[in-house]
């Protein structure tokens, strides 16, 4: 553990963000899992723009790269118009 009381709140911090940042990647990965498993194309389209923002937010945040984002965002669009 750390000595100094700065090196101790920066690893406060380090843990919290780490906790925040895995709650987001894990939210957008079910959204992204329960849209490709959906039957319903209609809802599928529905629901494409809120799972897109989610991959975006994560891409602005640093949580994952934008290229990753952008094959992800494609990948889900290209099902969802299989779908329909």
């Amino acid at each position: 553990m750390a000595n100094h009381k700065a090196t101790q709140k920066d690893t406060r911090q380090a843990a919290k963000r780490r906790e925040q940042n895995r709650y987001q990647a894990k939210t957008t990965r079910n959204a992204m899992r329960d849209l490709k498993a959906g039957t319903d194309a209609t809802a599928a389209k529905k629901d494409l723009p809120g799972v897109l923002s989610k991959i975006d937010k994560l891409a602005k945040k640093g949580i994952i790269h934008k290229n990753k984002a952008a094959n992800l965002k494609s990948a889900l669009t290209k099902a969802v118009a299989k779908a329909s």
